[in-house]
């Protein structure tokens, strides 16, 4: 018997660089359903903290962003030009500033406090209250929805995952270094995999989709083919 998809909460998780937005994205539009980039709520807050002066190189000066953390609103608006869904902090589309390499080399270490990951749970499980969501992150399926109704665990080889956000960044027109990027896709994997508070770990009910050698198209089909499976469709 064919469940309601409607009411359905997709968990995505996995490494950074991996195609998770991108194949949740694509969840979202074939199916209609709600669409939650969970890492471009921890990038907003990074970017929230660096115009507060709070972050000096890797340090941050954490009772201080504790204390401010109440004045942080992230929501998600879909461009009606695009189609695309965008990140707005406090009101302000930041979309473009959150995926800068400046962010990305210290987002790891904001995502490792107690105080930032609880609060942003929360909104996200508000955010989920009603299903019919796909959201992806790094302790969705573990932590935010521990029940959810499928959970994926997405992974590719660190070089894979650095040339695609190379390329990305450089179709963007940012002068990056191919080296720089892959060490930090790796040094995120170590912060994100070792840190006390809700560490990145697939699972145990998790399908593990590696999509290194998979196009877009490829991996979508693959989901479908789960949710198939598992009744959905």
């Amino acid at each position: 018997m064919k469940k309601e998809l409607k009411k359905i909460i997709i968990a995505i998780d996995g490494h950074s660089s991996c195609g998770k937005s991108t194949v949740a994205k694509d969840i979202a539009q074939r199916f209609d359903l709600r669409y939650v980039d969970t890492g471009a709520m921890y990038r907003a807050v990074t970017l929230f903290a660096l115009r507060k002066g709070l972050i000096k190189g890797q340090t941050v000066d954490a009772d201080t962003l504790q204390s401010k953390m109440e004045e942080v609103e992230v929501l998600f608006k879909k461009n009606p030009v695009t189609g695309i869904v965008e990140t707005f902090l406090n009101g302000a589309n930041v979309e473009k500033e959150i995926r800068t390499l400046e962010i990305s080399s210290r987002v790891s270490v904001v995502s490792t406090f107690g105080f930032v990951r609880r609060r942003l749970v929360q909104l996200q499980q508000a955010m989920g209250r009603e299903g019919g969501l796909v959201m992806d992150g790094r302790d969705i399926g573990t932590v935010v929805f521990p029940n959810a109704d499928l959970k994926i665990f997405m992974t590719a080889a660190p070089e894979i995952r650095a040339k695609r956000r190379y390329d990305e960044m450089i179709e963007k027109g940012e002068q990056v270094d191919f080296n720089s990027v892959l060490e930090n896709v790796k040094q995120r994997d170590f912060i994100d995999s070792t840190r006390a508070e809700s560490p990145l770990i697939q699972a145990p009910d998790a399908w593990l989709l590696d999509n290194g050698h998979l196009d877009r198209s490829q991996q979508l089909f693959l989901v479908v083919e789960k949710l198939k499976e598992l009744g959905w469709l």
